[in-house]
């Protein structure tokens, strides 16, 4: 599938974890952090299979946490397109709607900034003074851009409008209209989840279809008139929309029109959310544990463990009876007998714990889930059926994956693209081929040389091996964090933090120094 044909389903840009260190004592001024991600952009593809490696402590794990919002970002954007922006009505956007005028003044202000600060850079003679410059660029750079994005994605073009303050309350009627439209879906949604539970038990009973048809008939007028409502509604929304193209129209020869409109989407950046936002998208975003041991309630047999997700997002009602047979479809899809529902985790092998964990995450049919060293802790013999349990599953349910492991050999045979992290930061990424042929971080290649192999035709290859140990998280070198341990490391390594990138097509790399550059 070519670059463009691919629809993005997760953006990723400048995503920043840091974690608070508590003062050693009352004299301590400064505050430190674990800066467990640093500065990390990327793409992940709808159906693909993104791997993430790197050595222990290099922030694989926390990354996939945060892309859930299991932990909340220190800045960034994360954009999920699984979902769009008018079916959740998030908050920040009637946030940013309400105090428009002022966030455009304030873009204006940081461009001055950014450009300023080129100039700045521009002017210093080469030297510790520019490098210093560079860095003030970029940073000026970045806060402009995260400002200019967030604007532009939900307002596009109107951002050139002559009265913002118009255009706000021409978006903010529509932001609200759309709030009523989410909380009917859901109101319908929660409705019909509860008059399937009643239909099951009055089946169950041994009602015929027109006593179970007479008995849930104030809860079919519910629904009903629930519907009637959502349309007129929708209809509403449909006239405001209308207007707004009106708008659209009015301003598209405007120079600076298009500048924005082309960023105007409807992602949900997932760092903005609430708790509750959040919470409604977790049915959509998974994760499959490292520990197939710790990571199940001992108390629960395996149908309550695969039903407690299904519940909590009103998948089912407790009264239906459907229930079981979809626990037990899920089980035998994961390679779990259905004698297996009643019984408990400490009964079960790692294996097929780890299946158990899996059943639980796509039993709530996901689009995306993390799995986080899915397979280390288990046998290599098992590895392999877990892996390709997976494989199989990402066929059936269209997944995506992003998968986490330190294992260069099980990376290679499971991923369609691959990011190389050190020490908080991507350094490389690229599809699986392209970068085991063509390694172009020094910090790649040292991986990729100390891998093991079998085959004696292949052509000795010179084993880089790395020196020192892993710096500090909390107080990384400065410039580029690997030149520390670098063999091709010089000055501009030691000053400067490398550019993120494409040195090849879809080939992705931060250094100065970078190897296989050339095009075949």
């Amino acid at each position: 599938m070519a670059k463009k044909d691919k629809k993005v389903l997760i953006r990723i840009e400048n995503l920043k974890k840091y974690f608070p260190i508590k003062k050693s004592s009352v004299f301590q001024k400064e505050l430190l952090y674990v800066r467990a991600n640093d500065d990390i952009t990327l793409d992940i593809y709808e159906g693909e299979t993104l791997g993430l490696v790197g050595e222990s402590g290099c922030g694989k794990s926390t990354l996939g946490r945060t892309l859930l919002q299991l932990y909340d970002q220190t800045d960034g954007r994360t954009i999920y397109y699984g979902y769009d922006i008018d079916e959740l009505a998030p908050r920040y956007v009637m946030e940013i709607l309400e105090s428009l005028g002022e966030k455009y003044k304030e873009l204006g202000e940081l461009k001055e900034k950014e450009e300023t600060a080129f100039k700045a850079y521009e002017s210093k003679p080469d030297g510790d003074e520019k490098y210093q410059a560079l860095e003030r660029y970029r940073a000026a750079e970045k806060e402009y851009r995260t400002l200019f994005l967030d604007l532009s994605q939900i307002v596009g073009g109107l951002l050139v409008a002559e009265n913002l303050d118009s255009v706000s309350k021409t978006l903010l009627k529509e932001y609200q209209v759309s709030v009523e439209a989410v909380k009917l879906r859901k109101l319908i949604n929660e409705e019909n989840v509860i008059l399937d539970g009643i239909k099951s038990q009055l089946e169950e009973k041994g009602k015929t279809a027109s006593e179970i048809e007479k008995d849930t008939e104030n809860d079919v007028n519910k629904i009903t008139a629930y519907e009637e409502n959502l349309r007129k509604i929708e209809g509403e929304l449909s006239s405001i929309q209308n207007e707004i193209d009106g708008l659209r129209n009015r301003y598209k020869d405007h120079s600076d029109f298009e500048k924005y409109e082309k960023h105007r989407d409807k992602g949900i950046n997932l760092a903005k959310l609430t708790v509750e936002e959040m919470r409604f998208l977790r049915k959509d975003l998974q994760l499959i544990f490292q520990d197939p041991y710790s990571s199940l309630n001992p108390r629960l047999t395996v149908g309550q463990i695969i039903s407690e997700g299904l519940y909590a997002h009103r998948v089912f009602a407790k009264t239906d009876k459907n229930i079981t047979d979809y626990i037990l479809d899920t089980m035998d899809s994961c390679g779990l007998a259905p004698y297996f529902v009643h019984r408990y985790p400490h009964q079960f092998s790692g294996g097929q714990r780890q299946r158990i964990g899996i059943a639980r995450s796509v039993a709530l049919q996901p689009n995306f889930i993390v799995c986080d060293e899915a397979v280390s802790a288990l046998d290599v013999s098992i590895q392999s059926q877990i892996i390709n349990l997976l494989l199989d599953l990402k066929e059936k349910e269209n997944l995506t994956y992003l998968f986490i492991s330190h294992d260069l050999s099980v990376i290679k045979y499971i991923s369609d693209r691959v990011g190389v992290m050190y020490l908080g930061n991507i350094v490389e990424l690229a599809a699986t081929a392209e970068l085991y042929s063509h390694p172009m971080h020094p910090y790649t290649e040292a991986l990729l040389s100390a891998i093991p192999t079998t085959d004696v035709t292949e052509d000795k290859k010179e084993i880089y091996i790395l020196e020192g140990d892993v710096p500090s998280p909390i107080k990384p070198p400065s410039g580029c964090k690997f030149h520390t341990r670098c063999k091709y490391a010089t000055e501009i390594c030691t000053k400067v933090v490398p550019a993120w990138e494409e040195a090849r097509p879809g080939h992705f790399v931060a250094c100065h120094h970078k190897l296989n550059g050339k095009e075949d």
